[in-house]
């Protein structure tokens, strides 16, 4: 379909206006909210996303993706969007950093999940609540701080505690993370950036 394609470019591109004006086209058309986010929203960013992976783009290219991303979703409402699952989504607690969860978050957005954002210094009992009160399928949780990292340890027994540990998927990241952690904490997956946190995170959803 030509207006999604444009639609496409203009979020890779950053082009904010035009992925506004390319959105209220589509809806203008009769394009359902869904079929615009995996068809015009999600395709774009999987391409910014590729692109980050094979350093055509870097930092700032992913973050005026994503904020045309953004002002393509804010056209259409919360309930017209029907998201493919429920990510919880912070850095945990002691560390204040948040550019790299930022980005996850946003590109988790852009490929069609509902994002809660706790965003930062969030201790394992924030984590397990925001799960539980909006059903989440996944926690994605974020350290930049080696110092940290045992919180990550901690908020997967406290899912264990809480009885969720069976229904909610973890998936962690940050530049001290290695997938030998992850397997250590019995976490269920490890991202290195945030389009490999988006793979995960689509492996991880309930079949």
């Amino acid at each position: 379909m030509a207006v999604l394609d444009e639609l496409q470019q203009a979020i890779i591109s950053g082009n904010r206006d035009k992925a506004k004006e390319l959105t209220q086209k589509a809806l203008d058309e009769g394009v359902e909210a869904r079929t615009i986010v995996v068809e015009g929203i999600a395709a774009a960013m999987e391409v910014v996303g590729e692109k980050f992976r094979a350093n055509e783009f870097f930092v700032p290219e992913l973050l005026i993706a994503q904020r045309a991303m953004k002002a393509s979703l804010s056209m259409m409402s919360e309930e017209a969007v029907d998201h493919i699952g429920t990510v919880v989504i912070g850095t945990v607690k002691g560390d204040l950093h948040d550019i790299g969860k930022n980005l996850v978050a946003a590109m988790l957005e852009g490929a069609g999940f509902k994002v809660v954002d706790l965003k930062v210094d969030v201790s394992p009992e924030q984590f397990v609540a925001a799960a539980s009160e909006n059903s989440a399928d996944l926690i994605a949780m974020s350290a930049l701080l080696t110092t940290t990292m045992g919180s990550m340890r901690d908020t997967v027994a406290a899912l264990g505690d809480a009885g969720l540990r069976d229904k909610v998927k973890v998936i962690v990241g940050g530049a001290p993370l290695t997938q030998s952690y992850a397997d250590e904490i019995k976490a269920d997956g490890y991202a290195p950036d945030a389009a490999s946190a988006v793979e995960k995170a689509k492996q991880l959803l309930p079949a």
